[in-house]
């Protein structure tokens, strides 16, 4: 079984945009500084989750590494495609309310 976080997995990595690589990058970071201090003082639990942090965070390091040279493809933006079509559908119902309302006015 691998060590880590499930939340974490190679294959939900590849899902992510670089944006939300560097956040979740940045948050494990903060969780390692924790878990280090809680470690220096002494209460720290579970000394196996400093390993699970360390790779998750190599995990992280390696699909960015990956995009940069072009092994791994970026993901391509859903969400984006998602609000393009309601932002096109949006305007379309304004563009026919202000024809509406300009041809009411000319009457």
């Amino acid at each position: 079984m691998a060590v880590g976080s499930k939340d974490l997995a190679p294959a939900q990595l590849d899902g992510f945009d670089s944006e939300r690589l560097v956040a979740e990058l940045r948050k494990a970071k903060e969780e390692l500084f924790n878990l280090r201090f809680q470690s220096a003082t002494g209460q720290l639990e579970s000394h196996g989750r400093l390993k699970a942090v360390k790779r998750d965070i190599a995990r992280i390091y390696t699909v960015l590494r990956e995009r940069e040279l072009g092994i791994r493809p970026e993901p391509a933006p859903v969400v984006e495609a998602k609000e393009e079509k309601k932002a096109k559908k949006s305007s379309k119902k304004a563009e026919a309310v202000e024809a509406a309302a300009t041809e009411e006015d000319a009457k």
